[in-house]
Parts: C-alpha cells; sequence; structure tokens
C-alpha cells in the first residue's frame, strides 16, 4: 500500500532548504522495501547506458567504490560514482567525472524527482538516492558506481540492476533490519545480485546463504580464495584471477590490515568487466597508490598523529585495533569516540578497551545515539577502570560535542602520543568541522 505524503507548498530554493524538508517529510526515517523507490524511478525512467557496479557489505564498501573509481578514472573512463554517508557536505555522495556534483546539479535532480513521484512518499535516503541515480545517469558516464547503504535485497540503490555486484565483508549489524546472524544478514546482502551476472564476495568465509543465493538465481559467483586471490611481500602484491594476473602492484594508499581484501574484489569486478572496460597494469598500479577517502584509519600529519576511522561495528573496530597494534610504539593512546545506541557497543569496546588510555567519549547531535554517559557506563562495565585525575594514566571523560572531546585529548596529548577517533561518521565529521581552518 502506498503511503501518502503530504503535498509541499513550494520548492525549496537551496540545497540546504532541500535537505531539511527531505529529513522531516517521511514518517519514518528508514522504511525497508523497493515498491515506492521504483514506482519513481520507472516514472523518472532512469536507465544506464553503461556499465554498473554496485558494491554491498557491512564494512569496506567505500573503500572498494574509492578504489575502483581512482583506477577506471586513471584509465581515462568518465565514472559516476554514488556513495555514503557524507562528512562535511552532501554533494560528496554524487561524483561525476571525479567532481564532486554541483548545489545546481543536485538541486535539478531533486526538482525531477518532485516533480513525478505525485503522492508517493519517500523517505530521505530514497528520495535522494533516486535523484542521484538521475543525475548519473543522465550525466554520459562510462561506468557508474553504486554504493549500497542498509544490507542489499531491501535497499533503494537495488532497483538498478547492477553488470557486476560486489559483497565485500559480512558481519553483525543493523540487525534490526537485517538479522542477528552471518547467514541471515548474507543473504540480505545477496539480494544485489543478478542471474547471468557475475557477483563477487570478498568475505574469506561468505556465509552458506550467500552462495545458496546465488546458486538458485544463477549468478556468475565469484568467491574469495576460489576465483581469486592475492599474496604480497612488504614491498609488493599481486592479484589472481580467474583467467588474469596483476603482479607488481603498489599496496594501496588507504592504510589498513584489510584493504588488500577491498582491493582483490575491486580488481575481480574489473576483470570480469575486462572486455567492455579494459584498464592497463600501470592504471591500476596508479589508481591503488593514489586513492583517497577520508575516515577509513586516516592518519592526519603532524604531532600528536590523529586517526579518523569510521568504525562502529565489532567487525570495524578489530580491524582498527589490529591497525594500531601495526603503528608502532606510542606513549600514550587518546580515543575521541561516540555512537549509534543501536550499535554492539560492548562489542566496539571490547576489542579496543586495551588498546586506548585515555577516553573521551561524546553526545552525537543526533536522537538515536548514545550519550557520552552511557558510553562511560559501557566503558566501566567492560572494565575501563579509570584513575581520577588528570595525569593519571587511564581516564574517561564525557563531553557533549566531539569537537569539545577533541579539544581536550589535543590539550593533554603529548607530540609521541596518538589521537583515535572513531564509532560514528557523526563523530568524525564532528573533528574534520573542528579542525577545519579557521575554527581552532
Amino acid at each position: 500500500m502506498t503511503s501518502q505524503a503530504s503535498p509541499s507548498p513550494a520548492t525549496p530554493a537551496t540545497l540546504s532548504e532541500w535537505l531539511a524538508l527531505l529529513e522531516q517529510r517521511h514518517f519514518k526515517q528508514i522504511d525497508m522495501g523497493l515498491e515506492r523507490v521504483m514506482q519513481v524511478k520507472q516514472k523518472l525512467d532512469i536507465r544506464f547506458d553503461c556499465p554498473v557496479i554496485m558494491v554491498a557489505g557491512t564494512n569496506g564498501k567505500g573503500s572498494t567504490c574509492a578504489m575502483l573509481e581512482s583506477i577506471l578514472l586513471r584509465a581515462g573512463y568518465r565514472v559516476g560514482l554514488y556513495m555514503k554517508p557524507h562528512f562535511l557536505h552532501f554533494n560528496e555522495r554524487a561524483r561525476i567525472s571525479g567532481d564532486m556534483a554541483s548545489d545546481a546539479q543536485l538541486i535539478a535532480a531533486f526538482e525531477a524527482v518532485e516533480a513525478q513521484r505525485g503522492d508517493i512518499s519517500l523517505t530521505y535516503f530514497e528520495f535522494t538516492t533516486l535523484a542521484i541515480m538521475k543525475l548519473l545517469a543522465d550525466a554520459g558516464q562510462d561506468v557508474v558506481i553504486l554504493e549500497v547503504g542498509l544490507g542489499g535485497r531491501l535497499d533503494a540503490v537495488n532497483v538498478i540492476d547492477a553488470d557486476v555486484s560486489i559483497v565485500t565483508s559480512i558481519d553483525i549489524d543493523h540487525t534490526e533490519y537485517l538479522g542477528e546472524t552471518r547467514e541471515e544478514i548474507g543473504f540480505e546482502k545477496a539480494g544485489i545480485f543478478r542471474p547471468g551476472k557475475v557477483a563477487v564476495c570478498g568475505d574469506p568465509l561468505p556465509p552458506k546463504s550467500l552462495i545458496a543465493h546465488a546458486e538458485k538465481i544463477g549468478a556468475d559467483l565469484w568467491l574469495m580464495g576460489r576465483d581469486f586471490n592475492y599474496q604480497g611481500d612488504k614491498q609488493q602484491w599481486a592479484y589472481g584471477g580467474r583467467g588474469m594476473r596483476r603482479n607488481s602492484l603498489a599496496y594501496p594508499s588507504l592504510r589498513g590490515a584489510n584493504q588488500l581484501l577491498n582491493a582483490s574484489a575491486a580488481l575481480a569486478a574489473l576483470e570480469a568487466l575486462r572486455e567492455v572496460l579494459p584498464v592497463g597494469a600501470q592504471e591500476v598500479r596508479t589508481g591503488l597508490a593514489t586513492v583517497e577517502l577520508p575516515g577509513r584509519f586516516q592518519v592526519l600529519p603532524g604531532q600528536p598523529l590523529v586517526i579518523l576511522d569510521v568504525a562502529h561495528n565489532p567487525h570495524a573496530a578489530a580491524t582498527l585495533a589490529q591497525n594500531l597494534d601495526n603503528m608502532g610504539f606510542h606513549p600514550f593512546t587518546y580515543a575521541v569516540f561516540g555512537s549509534m545506541l543501536d550499535k554492539d557497543i560492548e562489542g566496539v569496546i571490547g576489542h579496543l578497551k586495551d588498546k586506548i588510555d585515555h577516553w573521551c567519549v561524546t553526545d552525537l547531535p543526533l536522537p538515536r545515539a548514545a550519550t557520552a554517559q552511557q558510553l562511560r557506563d559501557a566503558l566501566l562495565g567492560a572494565g575501563v577502570a579509570p584513575e581520577f585525575r588528570r595525569d593519571a594514566a587511564r581516564s574517561i571523560e564525557t563531553f557533549t560535542s566531539p569537537a569539545d572531546a577533541y579539544a581536550n585529548a589535543l590539550s593533554r596529548a603529548g607530540e609521541n602520543d596518538r589521537i583515535v577517533v572513531f564509532g560514528s561518521f557523526l563523530t568524525v565529521a564532528g573533528v574534520m568541522q573542528a579542525r577545519r581552518p579557521g575554527l581552532h
């Protein structure tokens, strides 16, 4: 049954006005299902006259999308990219031939959706997804990369039939929508696969449900360790696929122990598309060596060292802990930590409590966020016992914003210490905003 939308009296004039309207218009923030989105997509006549790569997964989606974009741009292709969420500007979500979409382009796309949706009510995510897909479809790109938001099967992006689908890692997250086991979640992620099309899974331990669904619908499933793999030493690495090897590759400029899994999945997708999107060895090397993506184990220059990482579930926290271990010795590690309340906060803390000396926990500007006091209680419950002195070896302090938490960590950290900012996109975005020139 179609939800009824309240008519809007006037079309907003600016991008910020559009976003404010969309945030409060639909009665639910997340409204799973494709029927409403499909109806509007058909009215908009959204179609891609180029290969489409779709990327889903619990962690690693953004990194995989960024690597694909970087390599394909180096190869001379016009690349459309939709990824989310954004840090500082909504425009970050839509990239056309390597450049962020302008306010004017986004407003025109929003107006196109508004003109066609009629009485169909759309969530913020559904409306903006349709608008950006319309923008990319009309932009005359050679290839389009679409990042899935939540799950896969019922995500708004899944109204598009991809030529190649990638599922990166699969772990426990968004259990209220996707299920409470890897098998249930794997089935939801596999919903982006299509009959007769290539389906890449970069998780070394894929759930049986994902494999079964791919086989049931007749997708061409490429599994890590069976159809493609990687090997490497300290200087370089190599990819091996079904019918292609790529040797002497530079390590991705995105830091972290898991990035070769993401890079391998990206290269498997490119191998599958090599007849229509050929890419040379040098473009792959340069694309991987120069790829940029904020907030994924992003180490900022200067002292003390600052690391930005959007790790917000136990799987990502375990990877972050491993990456911190690989950095060498730092006398003290400070954390700026904020989280949504529906995340496995105890699971995240469990992986990181022995890596962090001083916790600066923060409120976040969303009703569904955990409060700083709730995070403090979770830390105490996990056995992180502070000494209540400013010069103590362990501490937990609460703050009302990521900016305040970061300022406190910065004031206490020595030049050889490090500050790791994690737990939510909003946590990282708050610190990014605080670090912008002129805001100190």
